[in-house]
């Protein structure tokens, strides 16, 4: 039905379908995402002959030729640094202090250390691998399934695109033409609540299946050894705060935040003797790949993204979704599925460049604030990282341990549900996406 009305709305025809299907084609023999996507976008263009071939290079590298780019390179560079030189092991010290009383106290710091990293790296997979080396292996050890552990850090790392400075809403802000800063400022709320869910869930279910004691401390225990956790590795807590407070107080670009990131952490590496001259080349290489990995994706989808929209795709949805219903609950869950759906089956840069444009109309059509929308979105997309059959983290942390991916697919079923939870709550209220931002924008 809703194909039907789309191509009634737009017109299309197999100038539109034929390149859709060579891209799922192509993604089920295993071709890379980005020559997948550029195929589909190069054919859609000659075929539907709406736009001039020409379009693709000029967009190809127009596209890419953005300042507000240059801070993914740099983001997944600290995250590197900060792993090689040590410092991410201050952040488990000071979470396993803070959580030492509980019940599942270790769960609860594997939780927190994800957050921390993720208000660095800006990335869930680099998140999932650095904490999981850390952490699976100490959760076995206090009572915790293997899968579930790996469960655990997977569904604690989704807090990479969601807690700012997120590379996720770089891109978005970029496909979009909103302020990465005023979308970190957005996101600071909304992700720390799936942080929070994800921390509560794993309580909730370690006091049920028992996983893991607590341990009996006083008051005066606990607060010393916060204490010397803080004091064994306060410096390293610099790094994100130079972040935050650099975005926050509009003082620093996302990107020369990201620069001062890096120095500071480099600094620090030499200063503490964890860091030589010799580690720079791994450490690049490192970073390029998983920087090339992300960049062509965003240059081959724009030039596509284009062409739908000179097919008029967005406004052919709109068009179809809305004639089968007006109502507003409707819509919205209608967008969260879509979105949950392509996150299961794609990572989230294609998605984002691809469906951003296309369900941002209809986020305007229902009256939904451009900010809430792109948080919601992210959210929602953020949810795909553990869900099969993509599921990046959980292909991450099934790669460090070799545990099926399916046994820990079905073990982050609460995770997954806690954060539709949040994404439901975000999307149904605006005030946690608005309420940091100026009036303007609530």
């Amino acid at each position: 039905m809703l194909w039907n009305q789309l191509n009634q709305a737009s017109e299309l025809g197999w100038s539109f379908y034929g390149p859709v299907i060579l891209f799922v084609v192509l993604l089920a023999l295993a071709v890379p995402v980005w020559a997948a996507i550029g195929a589909a976008a190069i054919v859609m263009l000659l075929w539907s002959e709406v736009l001039p071939l020409s379009l693709f290079g000029e967009a190809l590298f127009d596209g890419i030729d953005a300042f507000a780019l240059t801070a993914v390179p740099l983001f997944i560079l600290t995250g590197d640094v900060l792993v090689r030189t040590g410092l991410s092991r201050k952040f488990l010290d000071v979470a396993e202090a803070l959580t030492c009383w509980a019940k599942g106290g270790f769960g609860s710091a594997t939780v927190l250390v994800c957050g921390m990293f993720s208000a660095i790296s800006g990335s869930d997979a680099a998140g999932a691998a650095a904490v999981g080396r850390m952490t699976i292996g100490r959760l076995v050890e206090a009572g915790y399934p293997r899968p579930y552990a790996c469960a655990l850090v997977a569904s604690g790392a989704c807090t990479g695109i969601l807690i700012p400075p997120s590379i996720a809403y770089i891109i978005i802000g970029l496909v979009l033409g909103i302020s990465a800063s005023t979308l970190f400022q957005a996101a600071l709320i909304p992700g720390l609540l799936i942080l929070f869910s994800i921390l509560l869930t794993n309580i909730i279910v370690n006091r049920r299946m028992a996983y893991e004691g607590g341990g009996a401390i006083t008051f005066t225990e606990w607060l010393g050894n916060v204490g010397r956790a803080l004091g064994n590795g306060w410096y390293a807590f610099l790094v994100p705060a130079i972040i935050f407070y650099g975005i926050f107080s509009g003082r620093l670009t996302p990107t020369e935040a990201g620069a001062a990131a890096v120095v500071v952490t480099i600094i620090m590496g030499f200063m503490l003797k964890t860091l030589s001259l010799a580690d720079f080349p791994a450490m690049m290489v490192s970073s390029a790949k998983v920087n090339g990995v992300i960049v062509p994706i965003i240059a081959m989808s724009l030039p596509l993204a284009q062409t739908l929209a000179a097919l008029g795709v967005p406004q052919g949805f709109v068009a179809a979704v809305t004639s089968l219903t007006d109502d507003t609950t409707l819509l919205i869950l209608i967008m969260i599925g879509i979105l949950i759906a392509a996150g299961c089956v794609m990572e989230t840069t294609p998605n984002i460049v691809i469906l951003a444009p296309i369900l941002k109309p209809l986020a305007d059509e229902i009256g939904m604030n451009e900010i809430q929308f792109c948080i919601m979105m992210i959210t929602a997309l953020g949810v795909g990282f553990i869900t099969p059959p993509l599921g990046l983290n959980l292909f991450v942390v099934s790669g460090l341990t070799g545990e099926s991916i399916l046994k820990v697919a079905a073990r982050a079923v609460p995770f997954v549900l806690c954060m539709l939870v949040v994404t439901l709550m975000i999307a149904f209220w605006p005030a946690l996406s608005t309420t940091l931002l100026p009036e303007i924008y609530q």
